[in-house]
């Protein structure tokens, strides 16, 4: 994978270690809302603001460095981007799971645009609904 610094630079953001640390952890984790990212972050830096952390968030989610998983429910959650594929997501326990896609899913979604006349400029396709461990009572995040 691309180093997070080289990753920043490609969407013209300087890789402050602000940026780095929220990098470093969302790539560990996965899927983290906000709080999540906040609580490992402190760990590493106890003296970052919470309002630090969010426009750091913000700031990466425009240049498309990272991609917001809104989650019915539950607060957002994060990943940095990668090839495309579909979020299972859990709306009883907010867990979100990557399943890869294939073209003919992305080639569909063009049509449609395409028939419409509409400009896509981005996609994400989250399917809704309850993960294996809620079906057998169990809560996994």
């Amino acid at each position: 994978m691309t180093s997070f610094a080289q990753l920043l630079k490609e969407h013209a953001l300087k890789a402050t270690f602000q940026r780095m640390t929220i990098l470093a952890v969302i790539e560990r984790e996965g899927h983290l809302n906000v709080d999540e990212i906040y609580a490992q972050v402190l760990e590493a830096h106890p003296t970052l603001s919470l309002a630090t952390v969010y426009k750091n968030i913000i700031t990466m989610v425009e240049r498309g460095v990272l991609v917001e998983v809104p989650i019915l429910g539950h607060k957002s959650k994060y990943e940095i981007r990668k090839h495309e594929h579909v979020h299972l997501i859990c709306h009883q326990c907010g867990a979100v799971m990557d399943q890869a896609i294939d073209d003919v899913l992305i080639e569909d979604t063009l049509t449609i645009a395409k028939q419409s006349a509409f400009a896509l400029e981005n996609r994400q396709v989250n399917l809704y609904g309850v993960c294996a461990g809620c079906q057998e009572g169990k809560a996994s995040a």
